[in-house]
């Protein structure tokens, strides 16, 4: 491997749609790290939504647009463990039965990783430049532990952040109720775990909650909204990166 591994970055449709800062905090944790990256233009959504509504026809068709705006990088890299585990694991799986493309399918999905796991798993990275005076707590997307087994990852880089403190949940990894699909499936159940996700994250005191979804993360600031909780909520990527000082909370009112 080059010293400078050639990484495309996976921005993902909802950091693309709500939270572009996100991707620009990746690119420069990435960019820090000492990667040449790139980001494919003919890139688009990794096909999670069609594959957890049984549409297999229209995942797979993106499937295979992902593996042409994809080949030839060293590594794929998103900061969401949902669509990284969708390209690693689920996609393969789409074109398995394909003889000609299932080799290709297999080796993207086995160079494909979230943000902070690449950054410590693969690049060895232990530390970073940032600040943030306040007092966090971490929330494990189901997908990122479950998958992608990302767990200790995001809470290592935050230990080396200046002025933070982290404050564990009672649950960390219980479901916050998106789960994609699933919260239009089932809002009443999905609206229920979200309120005992916000009731957990009050109960550690903690001023922010962070977490490597964004699908979460809106989630977790919309319903804290309604409960009337007052906790900021942010992507770890915009922590680490040292990017919040002038980035509002995920959630907050947009300035006019």
């Amino acid at each position: 491997m080059a010293s400078s591994p050639r990484v495309a970055l996976f921005v993902t449709c909802l950091v693309d749609m709500h939270r572009p800062s996100i991707g620009f905090a990746a690119l420069k944790l990435l960019k820090q790290a000492g990667c040449t990256v790139e980001i494919p233009r003919a890139q688009t959504c990794c096909g999670q939504p069609a594959y957890n509504a049984g549409d297999r026809a229209t995942a797979r068709a993106l499937a295979l647009s992902i593996l042409d705006a994809f080949a030839g990088y060293d590594y794929i890299v998103a900061p969401s463990g949902s669509c990284a585990g969708m390209i690693r694991h689920h996609l393969p799986a789409l074109i398995e039965n394909d003889p000609n493309l299932a080799a290709r399918a297999r080796e993207l999905g086995a160079k494909t990783y979230e943000l902070v796991s690449f950054l410590t798993d693969v690049m060895g990275v232990t530390s970073v430049s940032a600040r943030l005076e306040e007092t966090v707590t971490y929330h494990d997307s189901c997908s990122g532990l479950r998958e992608l087994g990302i767990h200790d990852q995001p809470r290592a880089l935050l230990g080396t952040v200046t002025g933070l403190s982290i404050k564990e949940m009672a649950d960390p990894d219980v479901c916050c109720g998106f789960g994609g699909t699933f919260c239009v499936k089932y809002p009443e159940v999905s609206a229920r775990m979200a309120k005992d996700k916000i009731d957990d994250i009050a109960s550690t005191g903690a001023t922010t909650v962070l977490a490597g979804d964004l699908g979460c993360l809106l989630n977790i600031a919309g319903r804290a909204s309604r409960e009337n909780v007052p906790v900021m909520v942010r992507h770890v990527a915009e922590v680490l990166a040292d990017m919040t000082t002038d980035l509002p909370p995920i959630g907050a009112p947009r300035q006019s």
